[in-house]
């Protein structure tokens, strides 16, 4: 299984892109600004999307996405795997026929290119080769990290969140967990801001890390850009033993 980092920003300008990462070529995990850097056929190929929830910076692309990829002779629609309040968000306030077309009704509504499936916490979808489980995480808004597990081993994307009780005992759960990807948004001295809008900082995120049992490669998204150097350096001190790296755009992972 590979993970394409096609974005792992807070925020956009001088090459930064926001949060989207492709498994293999025909699933994503958010449709962030990164998705435009993708190819023309890379798009064509998508027929998945997992969104950890609906703040612009994790759905930026997504109407764009189907855009691109809708053929009224279409053969696979694109389902977009949500919790139920996300999918209603994006229903409402972008696919809703003045910022952005109904695709739920085209071609028609009998035969939508685009469909919609609420996953809630606790849930597995299966596709292809790959079991996509979801779990609940403290965000502003509702919203969900997963695991993705294949028969080489499982990884980890806690979407956005602050600390919370729930994503540790699924991680600590996961015997084959190989990757972690976990949001680190603001660096320490921001740590009021970063809980009261959702987010980690370095020692809220460190403080929780000390509960996961297992030892997997540990890659830090979302920081806001001109932060990275300070939050990467504020983690490392803070938890020298774990193997802890930097995403980037371009990055590439696999289990």
């Amino acid at each position: 299984m590979q993970i394409r980092i096609l974005g792992c920003s807070g925020g956009i300008g001088a090459g930064s892109r926001t949060s989207a990462m492709l498994i293999d070529n025909d699933v994503l995990i958010d449709a962030g600004t990164g998705i435009g850097d993708l190819t023309l056929e890379d798009l064509d190929s998508i027929r998945h999307v997992f969104l950890t929830h609906a703040h612009l910076d994790h759905v930026a692309g997504l109407p764009l996405l189907v855009d691109r990829v809708f053929d009224e002779n279409f053969e696979v629609p694109i389902t977009v795997y949500a919790r139920e309040e996300t999918l209603r968000a994006i229903q409402e306030h972008i696919f809703n026929g003045v910022i952005w077309p109904d695709f739920a009704k085209l071609p028609s509504p009998e035969n939508p290119m685009l469909r919609y499936r609420v996953c809630s916490p606790g849930d597995t979808i299966t596709i292809a080769h790959r079991d996509f489980y979801a779990i609940d995480v403290r965000h502003s808004v509702p919203s969900l990290g997963y695991t993705v597990k294949n028969s080489g081993g499982s990884f980890a994307v806690s979407g956005d969140t602050k600390s919370n009780e729930t994503l540790w005992p699924v991680l600590n759960a996961c015997d084959d967990l190989k990757i972690l990807v976990i949001e680190v948004s603001f660096p320490d001295e921001l740590e009021k801001l970063a809980t009261a809008s959702g987010h980690y900082c370095p020692r809220t995120m460190t403080r929780d890390l000390e509960r996961l049992r297992q030892n997997p490669e540990i890659w830090i998204t979302g920081m806001k850009p001109g932060e990275e150097a300070t939050i990467l350096e504020q983690v490392l001190r803070a938890a020298p033993d774990r193997n802890i790296q930097m995403l980037c755009s371009g990055d590439v992972l696999t289990v």
